[in-house]
């Protein structure tokens, strides 16, 4: 038995902290109280995938809710503090102590069913880095044309937006917004005049730089299928769903909060587990 133990874990070492050999070609069942998601982590995004597979096999996910649902947009969760939050606690901040640098790709994109991860904004965090935890399920519909030409422009924005605020020349300015941020919770004389000279500066980038543009491939899946296209190049997409998003239209179907787009009724995860992978129809 000692010997049969001891080849089993030879031929299926830790790759990483929390994570075997074998698990790179699971993928992952996360059972709700709506029903069964399947979805698939890619191995063009290897950090997000390994820290992904660490918190499932460490039951990380077991019990938590979904915090923000949006329909025809998307279904988030991931924050640990929603396992035991009361009914009107406010959602969406927690997680464990540390970010994932992004693995941003030209590759992988916003469709239906994507999976990505959640991060703060590009002002607090203009790295872009992913939140440890939270994650989300993209769940819009198929998009015309216009709307895709909406996201693209909105993308390219996106991009001017970091440019500026990764810019060494704007420190002073960006500190100065954060500051007054984080000590105003309603928009003053002061704070408008810099967001002003903030949104200056991205038209001036926007105008320099070259612009970003959605393949021709990616296009016609976001109007088959649909997807979130002003998500691309700013969130790191890595994986994606490959059974169960009728469940995720049940979930973002249910009422919720207008405040917050916390379901009025909680929608909670029950567990979470690596699985055999297989084809799905």
């Amino acid at each position: 038995m000692l010997l049969f133990i001891t080849g089993f874990y030879a031929c299926n070492p830790f790759i990483t902290e929390g994570v075997r050999k074998r698990d790179l070609k699971c993928d992952v069942q996360l059972t709700t109280d709506h029903g069964v998601i399947i979805f698939r982590l890619y191995d063009n995004t290897p950090l997000h995938r390994n820290n992904f597979l660490k918190l499932v096999n460490q039951s990380f996910y077991d019990s938590l809710i979904f915090h923000r649902v949006i329909n025809n947009f998307l279904i988030q969760t991931g924050d640990p503090e929603s396992k035991r939050a009361t009914s009107e606690a406010i959602l969406g901040n927690g997680e464990l102590p540390y970010t994932i640098p992004k693995e941003i790709n030209s590759v992988n994109f916003h469709k239906r069913g994507a999976v990505n991860a959640a991060r703060m904004g590009d002002l607090e965090n203009p790295e872009q880095e992913s939140s440890s935890t939270q994650f989300t399920f993209i769940q819009r519909n198929p998009l015309s044309d216009s709307l895709i030409d909406v996201g693209e422009r909105r993308i390219n924005y996106y991009r001017a937006y970091n440019s500026v605020v990764r810019n060494p020349a704007n420190k002073n300015l960006v500190n100065k917004l954060r500051q007054l941020l984080s000590v105003s919770e309603t928009k003053n004389d002061s704070l408008s005049v810099l967001e002003a000279q903030l949104t200056q500066l991205v038209k001036v980038e926007q105008a320099q730089m070259i612009p970003y543009k959605i393949s021709e491939e990616h296009r016609k899946v976001y109007k088959a299928l649909g997807g979130t296209p002003h998500l691309d190049q700013n969130y790191t997409v890595f994986g994606e769903v490959v059974k169960g998003m009728d469940v995720i239209d049940r979930i973002a179907a249910v009422e919720t909060r207008k405040n917050d787009d916390r379901p009025v009724k909680d929608v909670r995860i029950l567990n979470v587990k690596l699985i055999k992978r297989k084809k799905y129809e």
